[in-house]
């Protein structure tokens, strides 16, 4: 009997839980040709999230829980559930129900066809503002324009992966994650499936514009070296514009005979200057950021307590 292992980062989603529960036991009864492993990742939780878990796992050994040693994000309680993961596959799912569990056998069915990244891409997002969805357009795009490696839009973290997925991924060790670019990265056969997303059953999301920026950022910056190109790109056209600039200065000194306000185009040019200077600063920075975090060679994430045991973290 092939075993599935369905991983659900969680922070404070107490609101949320018992619906999760109650949908994921009717899929589980409904599918009794696979066993199952509902592997809970407690990201710090500051409710009664991890108590709620604990309860569930006395009643249903099915159930089986990561507890961090306090708030490490979602794409580390990822890697960390990857890395606990004892399924055939796995399938990524958040815990506020905006990705049905009704899916799952769908998504099965495929993978038993033979792929191994069965992805599902979102036909509608209800609950979600327009300004979201442009954004979250206009980051795909930007995206897909900086790397030669497919990106599969709409997507998010919902998808089930193949045991050999699941290992190429936990040879990704780097500090600073994007998910769903790595899923792209590995390639192996997948498959897309669509539907509609679902506003969140309880509570409120964790998400706020910030935290979708430095997410963005993250992806772009750890996939792919195309902003380093930028100032040669910028640098090029700049220099000829400069070098035009500079001969219709001479040229109108001779042709008019007046004096040109020297001051003026000096300011102009400064400022033109320092701003491609910050800007392109600000990118190196990324980069050397990121190179910086790597080098401390930490652990991803502590953990407090796995199924009830204490981690002693060796």
């Amino acid at each position: 009997m092939k075993k599935i292992t369905i991983i659900i980062p969680a922070y404070n989603e107490e609101e949320s839980l018992p619906h999760l529960y109650e949908r994921l036991e009717k899929l589980m009864g409904s599918m009794k040709h696979y066993e199952f492993e509902i592997l809970f990742i407690n990201d710090g939780s500051k409710d009664n999230t991890i108590n709620l878990i604990k309860e569930y796992r006395q009643k249903d050994n099915r159930i089986s829980y990561v507890d961090f040693s306090r708030n490490f994000g979602k794409e580390i309680a990822m890697i960390a559930g990857i890395d606990y993961a004892t399924g055939d596959c796995v399938i990524f799912m958040d815990a506020d129900l905006q990705d049905p569990p009704e899916l799952i056998p769908e998504l099965v069915k495929y993978w038993e066809e033979g792929y191994d990244d069965v992805y599902a891409k979102r036909n509608s997002r209800k609950g979600e503002t327009w300004l979201k969805k442009f954004t979250s357009k206009m980051y795909y795009r930007v995206l897909q324009h900086l790397t030669n490696i497919p990106i599969q839009e709409d997507t998010g973290d919902f998808r089930l992966l193949d045991r050999r997925c699941v290992n190429a991924l936990k040879k990704m060790r780097e500090s600073q994650r994007q998910s769903k670019s790595m899923f792209s990265w590995i390639g192996y056969k997948k498959k897309e499936v669509l539907y509609d997303r679902d506003p969140r059953i309880a509570g409120k999301t964790k998400w706020n514009y910030k935290k979708l920026v430095d997410l963005a950022i993250d992806g772009i910056t750890s996939f792919t070296t195309s902003p380093l190109r930028i100032s040669t790109y910028i640098s090029i056209p700049t220099f000829v514009v400069l070098f035009v600039y500079f001969v219709y200065v001479i040229a109108k000194c001779i042709v008019t005979s007046t004096a040109i306000q020297a001051y003026q185009a000096i300011i102009l040019l400064i400022l033109f200057f320092s701003g491609i200077q910050i800007l392109l600063f600000g990118i190196v920075g990324e980069y050397l950021g990121r190179i910086f975090n790597e080098s401390k060679n930490r652990p991803l994430y502590l953990v407090n307590e796995y199924n009830g045991e204490k981690e002693m973290n060796d």
